[in-house]
């Protein structure tokens, strides 16, 4: 039996991954891979438009998927559930090479790139979410991502500079901002229950209850939908 072709894209970016620690997410980077791959120019130029940039994009999709392969691997039945999210942000930041990454938060991190940098997080959060059971439909599943978002962008810039053995400290860093989080939820527990807090809040809580989660992530093209007043 024949084994399957190695998907191009795949073939791109393992060749890529040998030049970025050296040269970035860089044309010169894009020009090797696909000397080294043995691609036909055209093909590679067709499969990412952009060069590295897409090649970067590819990689940390990568590791997305890495991450939840590994997620699905543990067992997370004993932990409490704020352990769960440490444990899944960890395994993010353990799916790939730290220099490889750091390459590409710099390319991220440019005025040009920063709107689809910030998306790339969106989406591993999302992900996370998912994978952990989340089900919410309303305007808690923007702020459970958007607050995810911020814990792990915190916590990979640490990760970036941690010296400590083992990324000690940065699992303690980490540990620290979903404590922070945690305080928050209990805060809004606090203003739910107290009557007083209650009737201030119920114009913005009807609000923002007409808020709606997409129906489906990967087929909207916009972050959510309103539902107006009937």
């Amino acid at each position: 039996m024949t084994p399957p072709k190695a998907d191009p894209k795949d073939q791109l970016l393992d060749a890529a991954l040998l030049h970025v620690p050296f040269d970035g997410w860089s044309p010169a980077t894009f020009d090797a891979a696909v000397k080294d791959s043995g691609l036909d120019p055209a093909l590679a130029r067709a499969l990412c438009p952009r060069g590295a940039v897409d090649l970067a994009v590819a990689y940390h999709k990568r590791g997305d998927v890495r991450m939840l392969e590994a997620l699905a691997e543990a067992d997370l039945s004993e932990m409490r559930f704020r352990d769960r999210i440490a444990k899944a942000l960890r395994l993010r930041l353990e799916a790939g090479d730290r220099e490889t990454i750091r390459r590409g938060s710099t390319l991220f991190a440019l005025p040009h790139h920063a709107p689809e940098g910030a998306r790339l997080i969106w989406e591993t959060c999302d992900a996370i979410w998912t994978a952990l059971g989340d089900t919410s439909d309303d305007v808690n599943w923007y702020s459970k991502r958007a607050t995810l978002s911020g814990v792990y962008s915190a916590t990979l810039l640490y990760w970036l500079g941690d010296t400590s053995e083992g990324h000690g400290a940065t699992w303690s860093f980490l540990d620290r901002r979903i404590d922070d989080v945690m305080q928050i939820e209990k805060l809004k527990a606090q203003v739910r229950e107290s009557p007083t807090l209650s009737r201030l809040m119920a114009g913005p809580n009807w609000l923002l209850s007409q808020i709606k989660a997409p129906r489906s992530v990967r087929d909207a093209d916009l972050p959510g939908r309103w539902t107006p007043p009937r």
